[in-house]
């Protein structure tokens, strides 16, 4: 196989389809989806089968057991994708939408409509439901996308891929317009990323050295984060109640997430009260803890924290705690170690609250809830193609609207420029 040959056909047909599904009405794009749910529904048995044997084949090649977690398409699963279809094609169109209509002094009308980006590829490694997530946002929003996944679950992947063919197919939608690559060749990532003329943004999805990949080499723009480093700051006036229960939430609800607490800081006021009751419950969940010498004072069972352990992202049961004293001490270690994630204050004191919100640099900056709820589902997104720590176009969490761009609109009555 030519993989910049076959590249180029997919990309081109991608591009073409673009054009019909940003025109396709919000009814056409609703019925692709509620197809494409229908089509994965009945073909369950198929999807088993095809998973089973990405499943043997990862064992066999000594895939870890986090690896093969992600990689499982389990009942519950495909019922959590089904699921997301409906909340998708349940959600408004973006797509056509026209805001800040002003008039101007001459006389025409100025405004903003919203419109698809075009192309979108995108990159994954893993989880075979993120190619229904992502082929559910991209249609919604208008786009057409091409999809690369991990060599790891092709046989997933082609199993979904043919059922989004037949959904598009009875919805009167090209099937190009989602195109799961097939090819398990890694020049096809080389290939995609440097299209330009056929793609218009890429979305990696997966690990640090992934996603730098991808931004050292594709010459089309990237929404992407690399760490999520994120922290949970316990203030001197937090309920520590909530605290607690914030705390152990943020690092063992889940642990190989990117909106999990890899840092815990607390207020040298509280930590002899909060640390020996979160330590507790973390040593039962089997975590392991990583103290600064205050925290080692009080949670003597601690490792000694190295400097590095301060800007790791480690995606398992362990975590690195810090003793501060002062909201600006907490402050200035996010800013310092952070990687504009996802941070978290528990406090009652509404000035210090508002000063964590103003001066915390992420995509998300959260009050007094759990780091976890950084999602695309939970902030009513439906579903999310990824979250992006990038300042430009989308940042947070990016669903619809973030798989959109504005042009100005102008109306005139015959008016021309003196």
């Amino acid at each position: 196989m030519d993989i910049e040959t076959t590249m180029r056909e997919i990309g081109a047909q991608a591009r073409a389809a673009s054009r019909l599904t940003a025109s396709a009405t919000t009814a056409a794009k609703n019925a692709a989806l509620l197809a494409i749910h229908d089509e994965l529904d009945s073909s369950r048995p198929a999807l088993a089968a095809a998973n089973a044997a990405d499943l043997e084949r990862g064992r066999a090649n000594g895939l870890d057991a986090a690896l093969l977690d992600r990689l499982e398409l389990n009942p519950q699963r495909i019922d959590a994708m089904l699921e997301g279809l409906q909340q998708v094609a349940a959600l408004p169109d973006p797509v056509g939408s026209i805001t800040d209509m002003d008039n101007m002094p001459s006389g025409i009308q100025v405004g903003k409509m919203r419109v698809p980006l075009g192309v979108i590829g995108i990159i994954y490694e893993s989880r075979p439901n993120v190619t229904v997530e992502a082929a559910s946002l991209c249609l919604k929003s208008g786009n057409a996308t091409i999809l690369r996944g991990g060599s790891e679950a092709i046989e997933s992947n082609q199993a979904i891929a043919a059922c989004i063919v037949r959904g598009l197919a009875t919805a009167g939608l090209p099937p190009s317009a989602v195109q799961v690559v097939a090819t398990t060749d890694r020049a096809a990532v080389g290939a995609l990323i440097t299209m330009p003329e056929f793609v218009d943004v890429i979305v990696p999805r997966g690990g640090k050295g992934l996603i730098e990949r991808i931004s050292r080499d594709a010459k089309v723009p990237v929404i992407k984060h690399l760490d999520g480093v994120c922290h949970v700051y316990i203030d001197s006036h937090a309920d520590l109640e909530q605290a607690l229960a914030i705390a152990v939430n943020a690092k063992t609800q889940r642990y190989g997430t990117c909106n999990t607490m890899e840092t815990l800081l607390v207020h040298e006021a509280v930590a002899a009260q909060v640390l020996p009751l979160l330590a507790e419950q973390y040593v039962s969940a089997g975590v392991e803890l990583r103290g600064c010498e205050a925290t080692r004072k009080i949670i003597p069972e601690a490792v000694v924290a190295t400097a590095a352990d301060w800007a790791e992202e480690y995606l398992a049961p362990v975590l690195a705690v810090k003793v501060v004293a002062s909201l600006d001490a907490a402050l200035e270690h996010i800013a310092r170690y952070g990687s504009q994630h996802t941070d978290a204050i528990v406090t009652t004191h509404h000035g210090s609250a508002m000063r964590f919100l103003r001066e915390v640099d992420s995509s998300s900056v959260m009050v007094n809830t759990s780091t976890r709820f950084a999602d695309g589902f939970e902030y009513g997104l439906g579903a999310e193609i990824g979250i992006s720590t990038d300042k430009l176009h989308a940042r947070g969490p990016v669903g619809l609207h973030g798989l959109t761009s504005q042009k100005y609109v102008v109306l005139g009555d015959g008016q021309i420029r003196q």
